[in-house]
């Protein structure tokens, strides 16, 4: 019984089994040691207070162990959507005087509904808006924009700037001005610095919760002079409904999308890295309406928009995890630190918070992945950093839009200018190649092989034509200029109108147009334009082979 197989639509925690339960539980606990100072620090990087990304993970992770499909995943604050989050709400404190916390709330339930909506629309393909050389240069330009960011809480003053550059001058200035203290400078930078050499070196040792924990004596048995975290507000997050004005929606609402895109966008690698281990398949659609719940439900407690968490994953994974019941004895154990020992974290000094901060900040960078790219493909290169450069320039939302129409873009640009070749028969080789792989190969007289790598559209109708009129103009003049139309997956009805056009241009010049191994379902559209009456019906082949045969003396 314990190993049969549940219904895939239990949410995760409906899959715990048995023999794996007192390891959940353990992973729990253990899970709990980053859930709580990840969770306080990644609050405070969306603009809000501490105590919010402990209510947010109390809420998101009931909520996903309930209805969310992987057995694995760990949802909650994410230091990704941290600077997203603070760029929406951060300009609408400043500009009316809002509540940080109602708007962050609301910034949630607009996600929520978005992913719902998008679930239930089966919108999972939403996540494919971002590619991967777009996506790693945003990443790269949120890491860099974290850190900066970061940099003047872990010195032990503030800046009042906006902006990369202007934040950046702005923690030049308080260093040079001596604004630095010394012990938060010490407790920052040497935290910091464990929590990457523990990373590095022992990555199965807790860092974060040593240097959390040592922190919190220092400062209170040397009673050191730094920012602290506070008294927490006891008990569980109260009941509240999220507010915002009319004015402020739109603003939302954009913000809310380009949070959703993301979270999504990281949620499907995520599951997928995890899925294999787990016996599972990644459904896109499930997994939204997973974070979707677990969204609306932060959003009626005091939370903000969640995503899933990689490194908190890999953590649970590795600490034994194999159900949701992981996630539920993590949201218990916050529970019950709010409810029985507020006052435990109140001596956590805010550097070290900024000093977890940078550390995920550094963990998001992938400058092996932009070399990797520079390598390989310099085209994508430049998207990356063309992403980068939108973040670290324009800021974190207009940043994610600068990835996503790069993303749009460079589709486009692969259907505006694809590969196209002319084929010839090399020596020794079976079939008709590309010319350009083989320059020996023999070309058929009178008679040239054309190859375009593409579904025939609007975009590229034009190209296709000059590039088949070229052919024609070509010395020695061609009788049959030969399509080789496998890879021809579509043909709209301007590139059907622009190929009725050329066929009857070519006529004129006693050029005749055909088409060998065109897909069946191609063949069907070209017969509904009724493009036959133009392009004679026998001109159509199954095999490149076969138009060759055929047409080759009367080629000469």
């Amino acid at each position: 019984m314990e190993n049969r197989r549940r219904p895939a639509w239990l949410g995760g925690v409906f899959q715990v089994e048995r023999r794996h339960a007192g390891r959940d539980l353990i992973a729990g606990l253990v899970l709990t040691t980053l859930l709580v100072p990840q969770g306080m620090a990644y609050a405070e990087l969306a603009g809000l207070p501490a105590i919010t990304g402990l209510y947010t993970s109390i809420l998101c992770l009931v909520a996903y162990a309930l209805i969310g499909p992987s057995k694995v995943l760990v949802l909650g604050p994410d230091s990704s959507l941290g600077p997203m989050i603070a760029a929406v709400i951060v300009p609408i404190v400043a500009a009316s005087g809002a509540d940080p916390v109602a708007l962050a709330s609301m910034l949630a339930l607009l996600v929520g509904v978005m992913m719902t909506v998008a679930a239930v629309a089966k919108l999972g393909f939403v996540a494919d808006l971002l590619s991967h050389p777009t996506q790693l240069g945003y990443m790269n330009g949120l890491a860099l924009t974290i850190l900066i960011g970061q940099l003047p809480k872990l010195f032990g003053f503030s800046v009042d700037a906006d902006g990369l550059f202007a934040e950046a001058a702005g923690f030049v200035r308080g260093v040079a001005n001596g604004e630095t203290v010394p012990v938060a400078l010490a407790l920052g930078a040497g935290g910091l610095t464990i929590i990457l050499l523990l990373r590095r070196y022992f990555p199965k040792v807790p860092g974060i919760l040593l240097v959390v924990v040592a922190a919190i004596l220092a400062v209170t048995l040397f009673s050191l002079d730094v920012d602290v975290v506070g008294e927490l507000p006891q008990g569980f997050p109260p009941f509240t409904l999220p507010h915002a004005s009319w004015h402020d929606l739109g603003l939302l609402a954009a913000g809310a999308l380009g949070i959703t895109l993301v979270s999504v966008t990281d949620t499907i690698s995520t599951a997928s890295a995890f899925a294999a281990r787990t016996d599972q398949e990644v459904k896109g659609n499930r997994e939204m309406l997973g974070i979707g719940a677990a969204n609306l439900s932060a959003a009626f407690f005091q939370g903000f928009p969640v995503s899933t968490s990689g490194s908190r994953t890999a953590v649970a994974f590795q600490a034994g995890a194999r159900s949701q019941l992981t996630g539920l004895v993590g949201a218990a154990a916050i529970t019950l630190l709010l409810v029985f020992a507020p006052g435990l974290l109140k001596n956590l000094p805010q550097p070290i918070l900024a000093a977890v901060v940078i550390a995920a900040s550094l963990s998001l960078a992938d400058l092996a992945g932009m070399r990797r790219l520079w390598r390989q493909r310099r085209v994508e290169f430049s998207l990356a950093a063309a992403a980068f450069l939108g973040v670290a320039l324009l800021g974190v939302l207009p940043g994610i839009a600068v990835a996503v129409g790069l993303s749009v873009l460079n589709v486009f640009r692969r259907a505006w200018w694809p590969y196209f070749t002319v084929l010839g028969r090399p020596t020794g080789v079976n079939g008709y190649h590309d010319v350009r792989s083989f320059p020996d190969a023999a070309l058929v007289p009178g008679l040239v092989i054309f190859r375009f790598d593409a579904p025939l559209i609007f975009a590229n109708a034009r190209t296709f034509r000059e590039e088949v009129r070229a052919l024609a103009r070509a010395e020695p003049k061609p009788r049959y200029i030969v399509v080789a139309a496998e890879p021809l997956t579509d043909v709209d009805t301007t590139a059907a109108d622009m190929l009725e056009e050329l066929d009857e241009e070519l006529n004129e010049l006693g050029i005749s147009l055909v088409f060998a191994e065109m897909k069946d379902r191609v063949r069907e559209k070209i017969d509904r334009y009724k493009l036959t009456r133009t392009i004679d019906p026998a001109h159509f082949f199954p095999t490149v082979e076969d138009a060759v045969s055929a047409l080759r003396e009367d080629a000469r």
